[in-house]
């Protein structure tokens, strides 16, 4: 891996073939912009295809994971097929990137997560959450659909009765509850994410290789038999970025005020 290529990654090797990368644009809480977005959709297969590289451990810098997609880059898709059509390419070699990786991935969930942030959380393959942390899918808040990773995980990891409220409601989950509903593999006090993170990286990394990665492979078919549906309700996000109720959506958070979408009018 030539980590130079990066801009908004970073990376640290560590004993025994642990990769630390570290989301790192802390003035905006780890927000993805467009470079981001790209890296994320990339660093998987390089990861993936790295010889140094056993496990993967992903965390954000400063107090968040990632605060979830850049508002200035949801501004420029708004409305602009060009742009929406190379987000549905790049989302989807993120979301598979991750499924595909054939070294384990754990997220150090240290804050926030929301939007790209929570598929890398939640696709990882082991999930260390702060106990304080919120994690959400915000899409509808938006007014777009809930694409990404959480119309093909979300009900697996939680059933649906809980996948489907959280989804269509917007609402945020703090770490201990996405715990008890199996969201996220266990909720620590924050001081304690990182290293218990960088604890499981070492017993992963020190096990047999072919025996942990064929495992994972074989538990990701759960997540691939489920394709169709991740590029369903990717699609459809993609969709309402070229209604208008995404610029209400966008206007509204910028404004920090509670949106009044077109879709929802008052009919006569």
């Amino acid at each position: 891996m030539n980590f130079a290529d990066y801009q908004h990654l970073q990376f640290d090797r560590r004993d025994n073939g642990v990769l630390l990368i570290t989301l790192n644009r802390p003035e905006v809480y780890n927000a993805t912009n467009e470079t981001m977005h790209a890296e994320l959709a990339r660093v998987w297969g390089e990861v993936s295809a790295d010889p140094q590289t056993r496990v993967a451990v992903v965390t954000g810098a400063g107090k968040a994971f990632s605060a979830g997609g850049d508002l200035a880059m949801v501004e420029k898709m708004a409305g602009d097929h060009e742009r929406v059509a190379a987000m549905l390419d790049e989302m989807s070699r993120l979301v598979y990137g991750i499924i595909d990786c054939n070294k384990p991935i754990i997220a150090a969930i240290n804050g926030v997560a929301v939007g790209a942030g929570t598929v890398v959380a939640l696709l990882s393959d082991i999930s260390i959450c702060a106990s304080d942390a919120k994690l959400g899918d915000g899409h509808v808040k938006l007014g777009v659909a809930a694409g990404d990773h959480a119309a093909i995980l979300w009900p697996l990891l939680a059933g649906m009765a809980k996948a489907k409220y959280y989804l269509l409601t917007g609402e945020m989950i703090t770490g201990d509850e996405a715990e008890r509903i199996g969201l996220v593999t266990k909720a620590l006090p924050r001081d304690e994410v990182l290293a218990e993170a960088l604890r499981t990286a070492d017993v992963l990394a020190t096990g047999s290789q072919n025996a942990i990665r064929w495992t994972k492979k074989a538990l990701n078919n759960w997540l691939r038999n489920a394709g169709p549906i991740f590029d369903q309700s990717a699609a459809y996000e993609m969709l309402c970025f070229m209604a208008p109720d995404v610029v209400e959506g966008y206007t509204a958070l910028r404004e920090k005020r509670a949106p009044a979408f077109p879709s929802a009018a008052p009919t006569a």
